[in-house]
């Protein structure tokens, strides 16, 4: 069994960030949490139109090679808040 080095969760807030925005366009992401447990908010004009399990998807899609593994530094993700632009 390898060695678990878990990240600071800022770094890995930040990682978070850069994803979702790379993936989903027109994003502004909030990312906060602690232990590897994380509660994400995103607005996007993408998410119009669409439901909170495909807006869900989209953000969870654009993380996934952060929750892959052993030594993934994204654990879970309690909370997702994705919101249309227009919706706030």
């Amino acid at each position: 069994m390898g060695v678990r080095i878990n990240r600071p969760p800022d770094e890995t807030a930040g990682r978070i960030r850069e994803a979702i925005e790379s993936a989903i366009e027109g994003s502004r992401v909030e990312a906060q949490g602690l232990g590897g447990h994380f509660e994400i908010r995103v607005v996007s004009p993408v998410f119009a139109g669409k439901s909170t399990l495909q807006r869900q998807r989209l953000v969870l899609g654009a993380i996934a090679h952060l929750m892959k593994g052993d030594s993934a530094p994204v654990h879970a993700v309690d909370r997702i808040e994705a919101v249309a632009e227009d919706e706030g």
